[in-house]
C-alpha cells in the first residue's frame, strides 16, 4: 500500500485529516505508545468515557479513557482492537496509548511489539467516530513516501495531513457568518431534531437562531457544532464592545456531592434562599461563586482540589470543582473527569458570535460582524483560568411552587468575561468577517 491509497482508504470512511507519529523504540505494545505530554490529544480523538484510577500499587494516578479504536489492514478492511484506550497521567502530564493489540483479529503485532525506531503510525477518526489506524516500517515505500512531503499542519507530535474534504473549514464557517451577518434582523427561530423551523420565544432563544441559520439540529453530545467548529452566540449591547460581555462555556450537572447523592430538592432547601423580590412560594439558588471565596447567600465556597495553580497542572485524578460549606460537607462538584471529557473535544476550535436582541413586537436577532476564534485548548487552561477567578460558577437554580407540588428548574454554569476567552486558547483572534472571506 502506498501513501495515496492510504489517503483514499481514509477518505471513504468520512475521515478529514490523518495524524502521523514517528514512533521511537519505546513506543511498542509493551510500553504503550506515547500522544503527548499534554492532553491536547484529546481535542482530536473522540473518547466515550473517562474514568479515574487510584494510583495502587503503580504509585502513579492516572485517568482512562476509553476509545472505539480499529486497525486498517492491508486489505482495507478495518479490524477493531476492543481493549484500546488512552491512559492519561496528570502530574506530568502525559497521555499513552495502549491494548491496541489484544483481542483483535488483524493486529499489526509484528511492528508493535518490537523496539523498533522511525515505524509511522497513521491515525485518523472516521464519520462514525472510530478511530483507524494504519503503521509501516520505516523502511517502506510509506514511509519514504511521508518523509518526502510537507506536512499541512502539526499538532503536538503528530504532524497532519488534510484530506480534501476537510481543507478550508474555517473560510466555509467564516462565509456562512458573513451571509448571516448580511441577513440583518432575523425572527427568533430553532430547529427541530428533524431540522424543521419551529418559533422560539424564550430569552436564550439568540444561540438557537444562529444554529438554524447554520443548519445545526439540536445535540445533546459533545461534539462541536459545524464543520469541526464549536459555535457559541453570546449577547451583547454594542457590536463595538465584544470583549465586555459575559459567556457561558459549559452547563454540566454536578457529578458528586448532596446535589447529587441526596437529590436537588434537599441541596436546595439546604443552601438555597427563598426569592428576593418577594415571589412566594420559591426557592433560588444563584449568584456568581468563585474560588476561595464564600458567597453570602449560599454560604458556600468554591474550591479548586486537586489542581496546582503555580504549575498549572491537575494533581489528583480524583480533582474535583467543589461547592463546600461551612462543616467541610461538599453540597455539589464535578469530578475532573466528567469535565475533562466534555471541554477539550467541544472546545478545542471555538468560534464565539455577538448578537444584540430586539423584543419590540416580534423578537428578533442581529450578528455581529466580528468574530472569536479560539483553537488548541487543554482543560488545565479552564481551570487555570477558574483558579484566578475569571471562570466562575453563575448558576441560575430554583425551585417553585413548593406548598403544592414542587417543580425545580435546574441550570448550572460556568461563565467568563470574552475579554478572557483568549486565555483559554494557544491561538485567539477577532476576524471580522468581510466579502474577502467569501
Amino acid at each position: 500500500m502506498n501513501l495515496q491509497n492510504l489517503k483514499k482508504l481514509f477518505a471513504d470512511y468520512g475521515c478529514q485529516k490523518i495524524y502521523v507519529k514517528k514512533l521511537s523504540p519505546n513506543d511498542n505494545s509493551k510500553n504503550q505508545v506515547y500522544l503527548g505530554g499534554s492532553f491536547e490529544i484529546l481535542n482530536i480523538l473522540p473518547i466515550a468515557e473517562i474514568k479515574t484510577e487510584e494510583a495502587g500499587d503503580w504509585n502513579r494516578e492516572r485517568f482512562k479513557a476509553s476509545i472505539k479504536f480499529s486497525w486498517i489492514g492491508d486489505d482495507g478492511n478495518i479490524y477493531p482492537a476492543p481493549n484500546s484506550q488512552l491512559i492519561l497521567y496528570p502530574k506530568y502530564p502525559e497521555v499513552r496509548f495502549s491494548g491496541f493489540l489484544a483481542k483483535c483479529e488483524n493486529p499489526p503485532s509484528y511492528l508493535m511489539t518490537r523496539r523498533l525506531a522511525d515505524r509511522l503510525l497513521f491515525l485518523s477518526v472516521s464519520k462514525a467516530g472510530i478511530i483507524l489506524g494504519y503503521v509501516v516500517a520505516p523502511d517502506s515505500e510509506m514511509a519514504q513516501e511521508f518523509n518526502c512531503i510537507i506536512a499541512d499542519d502539526e499538532v503536538g507530535v503528530f504532524k497532519v495531513i488534510e484530506l480534501p474534504q476537510a481543507v478550508n473549514n474555517k473560510e466555509k464557517l467564516l462565509v456562512e457568518l458573513y451571509r448571516i451577518y448580511q441577513l440583518n434582523w432575523i425572527t427568533s427561530k430553532r430547529l427541530d431534531r428533524n431540522g424543521n423551523i419551529l418559533p422560539c420565544i424564550s430569552s436564550n432563544c439568540g444561540g438557537y437562531t444562529l444554529e438554524a441559520e447554520l443548519g445545526i439540529t439540536p445535540n445533546g453530545y459533545s461534539e462541536p457544532d459545524y464543520l469541526g467548529w464549536e459555535v457559541k452566540q453570546f449577547g451583547v449591547k454594542n457590536f463595538d464592545r465584544i470583549t465586555t460581555s459575559v459567556i457561558t462555556l459549559m452547563t454540566p450537572e454536578p457529578t458528586e456531592g448532596i446535589y447529587k447523592t441526596q437529590g436537588i430538592e434537599v441541596f436546595l432547601n439546604k443552601y438555597g434562599y427563598f426569592d428576593k423580590t418577594g415571589r412566594e412560594d420559591r426557592i433560588n439558588f444563584g449568584g456568581v461563586h468563585k474560588v476561595g471565596l464564600r458567597h453570602s447567600l449560599t454560604n458556600l465556597e468554591l474550591q479548586l482540589i486537586g489542581f496546582d495553580n503555580a504549575s498549572g497542572k491537575i494533581r489528583n485524578s480524583n480533582g474535583r470543582i467543589v461547592l463546600v460549606d461551612n462543616q467541610g460537607n461538599e453540597a455539589a462538584a464535578w469530578s475532573f473527569a466528567s469535565l475533562l471529557l466534555h471541554w477539550n473535544r467541544k472546545h478545542n476550535q471555538a468560534c464565539y458570535v455577538p448578537s444584540l436582541s430586539n423584543k419590540i413586537n416580534e423578537r428578533q436577532y442581529k450578528y455581529g460582524n466580528k468574530v472569536i476564534l479560539g483553537t488548541g485548548t487543554d482543560f488545565q487552561l479552564f481551570l487555570k483560568q477558574m483558579a484566578i477567578g475569571n471562570i466562575y460558577y453563575d448558576p441560575g437554580i430554583k425551585m417553585e411552587n413548593l406548598s403544592i407540588k414542587p417543580k425545580v428548574k435546574r441550570r448550572s454554569q460556568f461563565r467568563i468575561r470574552s475579554l478572557y476567552l483568549r486565555n483559554l486558547y494557544n491561538n485567539s483572534e477577532i476576524v471580522t468577517l468581510s466579502q474577502t472571506n467569501v
